[in-house]
C-alpha cells in the first residue's frame, strides 16, 4: 500500500499522467578531433601513372552512390542488381516492416477498445423443476442478445508510453540495420569485382610469363643445338616453364569462385551469371576521398546509429519494468439488450448496461517485478557498453583504412620501381645468355624476380582500390544523401 506521503504524488499521477523511468540521454562519445596519431591527407605521387595521387578531404560529401567513383559501368550494374535481388535486402526490409507494425499495434493502446457482439441461443427450460425464465412461462424460446463493450486502460504511469518508446526505438534499430545491409552488400560487391579484375590481370600476366618462358626455352634449345647450352640448361628452363604453368589453375579457380560469389550477391545462381568483363587497368582510382570529422562519424555510421537506438529501447524498458510495479487502472462499460424477438432487443425493459472501474496493485510477488526491473537496468548497461564498443570499432576502422591507404600508395611506388628494374635486369640477363656469356642459372633467377615483382605490383594496385572501398564503408557510405532520404539525420 502507498504511504500517506506518497498519496499526493499518486493523485497527481492519476490526474495528469507521467512516464516513470529514465528519459533517454544520448550516450557519451569520444571527444577527439582526429582518427590517427599522424595526419594522412594525401597518398600517392602527383603525375605518377603507377601510383596516382589521392587527396583525403575532410569537407568532401560522400555520394550515396559512392561506387560510381571507380568509373566502371559493370560495377554500377552489379550493385544495382544486388540491391534489387539480394535476399538479404528483402529480409532486412521485412524485419523493418515487422518492427514498424509492432510499434503501431502498441500505439493503438492509447485509445479505448470498442467491441460489438451478438449472441442468439435456442433454449428449453425444465419447467417441471424450475421456474420459467420468461415472464410468459414458455419453456422453449430463442434469446437474442446484442451488446457494445468499451474498455480503456489509462496510461497513468506511462507503461504504454514507455512500451511504444521502446518499440519505436527497435524500429529505428531495424531501419539502420537495413542501411547497414545496403552498405555491406555494396562494399562486398565492389570489393569482389575489384578482386575479379585483379585475378584476371594476374591470369593475363601469368600467360605472358608462360609465353616468355616458352620463348626462352626455344632459345635455349637453339643454343644447345649450336653447342652454347647443355641439356641441363634445357631442363632448367623446362622446369621454369612448368612452374609458370602451375600457377595458372589456382588463379582460374579463384576467378571462377569470385564470379560465383558475385552471382550470389546479385541474387542469382552461378549458372545464371552473365560473363563479366572487369579489367583492373580500366578502373578509375578516386582522386579525392572524403574523410568525415569524428563527430560526423557518430551520425553517419549505421551500426553506431543502430547501437544508439538499442540503448534507447533498453532505457524505455526500464520505465516499463518500473511502471509494472505501480498500480494498474482500467475502465470498462457495457450497453446492450436481450429479447426473444430480434427486433425487440432494445425495446423498453430489455436493455441493460454497466460501468466498471478497476485498480490493481501487486502487494507481494517474491521479488518477481523487482528482479525484472533489475534485469532491465542490466540490459541498459549492456546496451550502453555495446554502443561504446561499436563506436571504438568504427574509429579503428577509419584509422586502419587511412593507414592502409598510405601504406598502399608507398607499396605501389616501390613495387613499380622494382618491376621496372627487374624487367631491365631480365632483358640484359637474357641477352648475356644468348651471347653465351653466362649460364642459364642467372636467367632463371632474373625471370623469377620479374614474375614476383609484376604480380606484386598488380596486388598493390588492387589494394588501393579495395582500401578506397573500405574507407567509403568505414565512413557510412553516404546513405543519408539518397534522394528519398533528403531530410534524414545526421542530424537534421
Amino acid at each position: 500500500m502507498p504511504s500517506k506521503a506518497a498519496l499526493p504524488a499518486l493523485l497527481a499521477a492519476l490526474l495528469g499522467g507521467c512516464a516513470v523511468g529514465p528519459d533517454f540521454q544520448r550516450p557519451a562519445t569520444p571527444q577527439t578531433s582526429s582518427y590517427t596519431t599522424r595526419a594522412v591527407t594525401q597518398t600517392g605521387e602527383a603525375g605518377s601513372a603507377e601510383a596516382p595521387q589521392q587527396q583525403l578531404i575532410a569537407s568532401k560529401t560522400i555520394d550515396a552512390q559512392w561506387w560510381t567513383a571507380f568509373g566502371s559501368e559493370t560495377i554500377n550494374q552489379l550493385v544495382a542488381a544486388a540491391f534489387s535481388h539480394n535476399p538479404g535486402i528483402d529480409g532486412a526490409r521485412a524485419a523493418l516492416r515487422q518492427a514498424r507494425e509492432t510499434a503501431e499495434a502498441q500505439r493503438s493502446s492509447y485509445f479505448p477498445t470498442l467491441q460489438a457482439s451478438y449472441s442468439p441461443s435456442k433454449q428449453r427450460n425444465a419447467v417441471g423443476t424450475i421456474s420459467p425464465t420468461l415472464t410468459t412461462g414458455d419453456p422453449v424460446y430463442t434469446l437474442h442478445t446484442a451488446q457494445l463493450n468499451i474498455s480503456f486502460v489509462p496510461d497513468v504511469f506511462g507503461l504504454n508510453r514507455r512500451t511504444v518508446e521502446s518499440l519505436t526505438a527497435q524500429q529505428e534499430v531495424q531501419q539502420f540495420q537495413l542501411e547497414a545491409t545496403y552498405l555491406t552488400l555494396a562494399s562486398n560487391v565492389v570489393s569482389n569485382a575489384i578482386q575479379l579484375a585483379l585475378v584476371r590481370a594476374q591470369i593475363q600476366a601469368n600467360q605472358e610469363i608462360i609465353r616468355a618462358a616458352e620463348s626462352a626455352l626455344e632459345g635455349t634449345r637453339r643454343q644447345a643445338a649450336a653447342g652454347f647450352a647443355s641439356a641441363l640448361d634445357i631442363a632448367a628452363q623446362e622446369t621454369a616453364l612448368a612452374q609458370a604453368k602451375l600457377a595458372l589453375p589456382p588463379l582460374q579457380k579463384q576467378l571462377d569462385q569470385t564470379r560465383d560469389l558475385l552471382a550470389v550477391l546479385t541474387g542469382v545462381t552461378p549458372a545464371e551469371m552473365q560473363p563479366l568483363q572487369i579489367d583492373l587497368a580500366d578502373l578509375k582510382l578516386p582522386a579525392e576521398l572524403p574523410v568525415s570529422l569524428p563527430s560526423q562519424l557518430i551520425e553517419q555510421r549505421p551500426d553506431i546509429r543502430a547501437a544508439e537506438a538499442s540503448v534507447h529501447a533498453a532505457s524505455a524498458q526500464v520505465g516499463v519494468a518500473l511502471a509494472n510495479r505501480l498500480p494498474q487502472f482500467s475502465l470498462s462499460a457495457t450497453d446492450g439488450g436481450t429479447a426473444t424477438v430480434f427486433s425487440s432487443m432494445f425495446a423498453s425493459g430489455n436493455q441493460f448496461w454497466s460501468v466498471t472501474g478497476n485498480a490493481t496493485q501487486t502487494l507481494f510477488d517474491f521479488g518477481n517485478l523487482k528482479h525484472k526491473q533489475n534485469a532491465a537496468e542490466a540490459a541498459l548497461d549492456q546496451a550502453a557498453a555495446q554502443y561504446k564498443t561499436t563506436v571504438l570499432s568504427a574509429f579503428q576502422n577509419v584509422a586502419d583504412t587511412l593507414y592502409a591507404l598510405d601504406a598502399d600508395s608507398k607499396a605501389v611506388s616501390v613495387a613499380a620501381s622494382a618491376e621496372s628494374i627487374a624487367a631491365k635486369n631480365l632483358k640484359l640477363t637474357r641477352e648475356q645468355f644468348r651471347l653465351g656469356a653466362i649460364p642459364i642459372a642467372p636467367v632463371l633467377i632474373a625471370e623469377q624476380a620479374w614474375q614476383q615483382s609484376r604480380l606484386s605490383l598488380l596486388q598493390n594496385q588492387a589494394a588501393r582500390y579495395s582500401d578506397s572501398v573500405a574507407l567509403f564503408q568505414a565512413l557510412g557510405g553516404g546513405w543519408w544523401n539518397r534522394p528519398e532520404l533528403a531530410n534524414a539525420d545526421p542530424r537534421k
